[in-house]
């Protein structure tokens, strides 16, 4: 165990690795607690994520989460795996928000102790948090950093009030309003019910999820990582984890009775996110999907009390059609010393590349990315 000590006038700040897989997993009691007081953490820094992701995606020998005490309570928590001495998330490319957990009564002081009890520790030489979001705890961290932070475009993430549907169509231009409302009609047509799963329910209804998205993405370039046996085992697990915890909820739409789409949302604390759906081919043909989801969704949104519904990743131009606000992430880079440079530089020029890419050649792009 690794320690600094800040000032005289606060308590040491001690800091300690974890680095096998079991102790990951008995964290889970104190991980929640921190959560509870870290107001920009979502979901994809909850215990049940992070933990189910390692058993999934996890390297033996890899694991390395600091955890930094305050007289003995955890007050700061990062999760990172170790490749080639850079540190990357744990929960990697499945999860669209990457952070770390730290308690909002640390401050600014208490964020440049963590950056002095990190830069302690041996082994790394780069940061590297791929998918920060405005207001995340990696952008206040690289504020205090100093000079080796960097900070390059990442994924836009695109968002609504969290309002019923009809707000949403009362701030767009006529034509496109009328179309929408007729969509809704053709909705409130079919014999249509929708219930959330019980935590008991959730393993077999994420199944059926699964196997539904496959359907409706077939001949049409899924994303290869969901068709993997380990991110289904990863999803299954972590959605019954997070609803348990009330971080999520798996809603099931059925029509005359015959399931015929799943969608798992995620409960953040200031924001419910829609993570990833499965659609039958019949639906497909009957209704507008996009609509028949946010519909659910922003309902959901609103009764919770939660700002915003998020798509989460992803700009694609048919999410566009209810006026969604564009957020953009941002990479966060944070070095140790003059070896952090190559890799930022490096890092710095594809993402450039990417972004010049989508800009000029946005199917290829988009084809690129789903086959990644």
């Amino acid at each position: 165990m690794n320690a600094v000590t800040p000032s005289t006038s606060r308590a040491r700040l001690t800091v300690r690795v974890v680095s096998e897989d079991g102790e990951l997993a008995g964290l889970s009691r104190e991980w929640a607690d921190l959560y509870a007081r870290s107001s920009p953490a979502t979901p994809f820094q909850a215990h049940g994520w992070l933990c189910s992701w390692w058993r999934s995606y996890g390297s033996p020998g890899r694991l390395r989460v600091f955890l930094a005490y305050r007289a003995g309570r955890l007050v700061a928590a990062a999760p990172f795996r170790l490749d080639r001495r850079v540190l990357t998330p744990v929960g990697g490319e499945q999860s669209d928000f990457t952070d770390i957990v730290v308690d909002d009564a640390e401050g600014d002081a208490g964020l440049r102790d963590l950056r002095d009890g990190l830069l302690g520790q041996r082994g790394w030489d780069v940061i590297d948090l791929p998918e920060v979001r405005p207001g995340a705890v990696a952008c206040r961290l690289a504020g205090v950093w100093g000079e080796r932070a960097w900070t390059l475009p990442a994924s836009t993430c695109l968002q609504l009030p969290g309002e019923p549907i009809e707000h949403a169509l009362g701030a767009l231009e006529s034509r496109r309003a009328r179309r929408l409302r007729s969509v809704l009609r053709k909705l409130d047509a079919l014999e249509l019910s929708v219930a959330d799963v019980k935590a008991d329910g959730v393993a077999g209804a994420m199944t059926e999820l699964l196997r539904l998205h496959a359907m409706q993405w077939a001949g049409r370039g899924i994303n290869v990582q969901h068709t993997q046996p380990r991110f289904r085992e990863h999803l299954v697990t972590a959605a019954r984890s997070l609803t348990a915890d009330g971080h999520a909820v798996v809603s099931e739409f059925r029509v005359r009775g015959r399931l015929l789409a799943c969608d798992f949302s995620l409960i953040g604390k200031d924001f419910v996110g829609g993570y990833l759906y499965g659609v039958h081919p019949d639906l497909r043909a009957e209704a507008d999907v996009l609509t028949l989801l946010l519909r659910q969704n922003l309902a959901m949104t609103h009764r919770l009390g939660k700002p915003v519904f998020s798509l989460l990743r992803g700009d694609e131009p048919h999410k566009g059609k209810y006026g969604c606000r564009a957020v953009a992430n941002q990479r966060v880079i944070l070095g140790r010393d003059v070896r952090a440079l190559p890799y930022a530089a490096t890092t710095g020029a594809r993402t450039a590349g990417r972004e010049l890419l989508k800009r000029r050649y946005p199917r290829l792009a988009e084809r690129i990315s789903a086959w990644r």
